[in-house]
């Protein structure tokens, strides 16, 4: 299955429990999951909408962009 990543400004388990709804609306649970120790808070959203993942993202407060 193909991942697209994205860079974000989501910082925390914290985070990631804020987003989490949005997210599981847009690319289902169990399917994108946010790396914390990596300094760029990597997203990896398995194989979806670049941009509805880019407005979940906004609609719970950060920002996401997709890495080139």
């Amino acid at each position: 299955m193909e991942k697209t990543k994205f860079k974000t400004n989501i910082k925390c388990s914290a985070c990631v429990a804020k987003v989490t709804p949005f997210l599981n609306e847009v690319a289902g649970e169990n399917n994108w999951q946010v790396d914390l120790v990596d300094p760029a808070r990597t997203l990896t959203v398995d194989n979806t909408d670049d941009k509805k993942i880019v407005e979940a993202l906004q609609k719970a407060g950060y920002k996401g962009e997709l890495f080139a």
